[in-house]
């Protein structure tokens, strides 16, 4: 069994190949197609590669599974300092080309190429953003050096705030900088719903994504951004797995006979999904249900910030919950739920019903519908902070003390 460690660059491959006698043979391939499909064929099924997970990696995986007997993709985090004095692609492909061999060396999840590309289409959207939403920040730059009034309007982007943008009197140079911002605004805008449009039509029909709708808070955005990072659900054993999978699981100090300590999260794996599951944390936070019990449950302790990443990693747990079991969120509005659906069917380019219910009941319910469904929320607010009451109450004074407390 031959060991191979590919040392990835833009413009070429390091390349050392340890044979079964442990002797390594080095060679520098360029990283283009044929010239890797070349280095690809002289692979067989005893060999197997190691290659760290960089920008180019999935794509040169492809290129090598067909002909290599096993490609691994390593996470370059976990590789450390392998060299103590010179750190060269020669020593860095000798050293790991032998803990692979040792069989140290792990390999991670790499997506297939639906979840690639749904993975391109998010990252795109949120790089399009960010840049919006530095042009928005530049545009109120303006306005606080020139000590202009609060907007009056809800939105400064939308039609009255433009209205109102366009009526200042501003010198020359700042005016030359808020158009230019308002140009780059508009550009933004109709690159966002270009990419979102897209998103949905690809997830539309998936039923993970419609279930996740289930839960307060959560958009096709959120979903989507989601499924594209983690995948398989069932990969994950457990939700304490997953969570520590989006580095939303706390660091853990322990030395000696002290007692272990908790940190901050770990951060670890893709800051967009965190990202977006602590932005979506604020709506549960603000509507009746048990997770705004919840969260008020930690903001008394620890703070408001400290209760949103809680609330996310809460949704992480909700989300492994829901996907394994197949599952809505138990305590969401059903009407709120299915006006989300079918917002999303018809941004895919679903019939309108024109006044008729669809599958799942009518999109606008009755007034009276409405208020039972709030009751049912508020009472399972109700009953979680009861349940969480009669908690604390068994551990301070024990197992006893809540003897005949009812939950409802």
């Amino acid at each position: 069994m031959r060991f191979t460690r590919m040392d990835v660059h833009r413009d070429a491959c390091q390349i050392c190949v340890l044979d079964a006698d442990g002797n390594d043979h080095q060679q520098r391939v360029p990283s283009r197609p044929d010239e890797l499909a070349q280095f690809a064929a002289s692979l067989g099924a005893c060999d197997v590669v190691a290659i760290e997970a960089t920008g180019p990696a999935a794509a040169i995986a492809r290129i090598l599974e067909p002909h290599a007997g096993q490609v691994v993709v390593v996470n370059p985090r976990r590789l450390g300092q392998i060299a103590a004095r010179a750190k060269t692609d020669r020593i860095d492909a000798h050293t790991l080309s032998r803990l692979l061999a040792a069989g140290v060396l792990t390999g991670v999840w790499t997506p297939d190429e639906p979840a690639r590309a749904l993975r391109r289409l998010v990252s795109r959207r949120a790089a399009v953003v960010r840049a919006r939403t530095r042009a928005k920040n530049e545009v109120h730059a303006v306005l606080a050096r020139n000590l202009c009034p609060g907007v009056p309007v809800t939105d400064a982007f939308g039609k009255a705030g433009r209205r109102w943008l366009a009526g200042l009197a501003l010198p020359e140079e700042e005016l030359i900088t808020l158009t230019g911002c308002l140009r780059q605004i508009d550009t933004f805008e109709a690159e966002i719903t270009e990419l979102e449009d897209v998103l949905v039509g690809r997830v539309a029909r998936s039923s993970e994504v419609r279930r996740l709708l289930s839960v307060p808070g959560v958009n096709v955005i959120v979903a989507t951004t989601f499924l594209a990072y983690v995948g398989d659900i069932g990969r994950f054993a457990g939700p304490r797995q997953l969570v520590g999978y989006l580095g939303l699981d706390p660091r853990v100090r322990q030395s000696g006979e002290a007692a272990a300590r908790g940190g901050h999260i770990s951060k670890q794996g893709a800051a967009c999904v965190r990202h977006v599951l602590g932005q979506a944390a604020w709506r549960p936070a603000r509507v009746a249900g048990p997770l705004r019990a919840f969260y008020e449950r930690i903001c008394a302790r620890r703070g408001p910030q400290v209760a949103i990443t809680a609330l996310a990693r809460k949704l992480a747990t909700l989300f492994w919950h829901l996907l394994t079991r197949d599952e809505d969120y138990a305590f969401a509005e059903p009407s709120v739920v299915r006006a989300k659906r079918r917002a999303l069917e018809l941004k895919a380019g679903a019939p309108p019903h024109k006044g008729r219910s669809g599958p799942e009941g009518p999109v606008s319910p009755a007034p009276a519908q409405r208020v039972a469904e709030r009751e049912l929320v508020l009472a399972s607010e109700t009953a979680y902070r009861r349940m969480m009451a009669d908690w604390r109450r068994t551990r301070e004074v024990g197992a006893g003390a809540a003897n005949g407390a009812r939950l409802t």
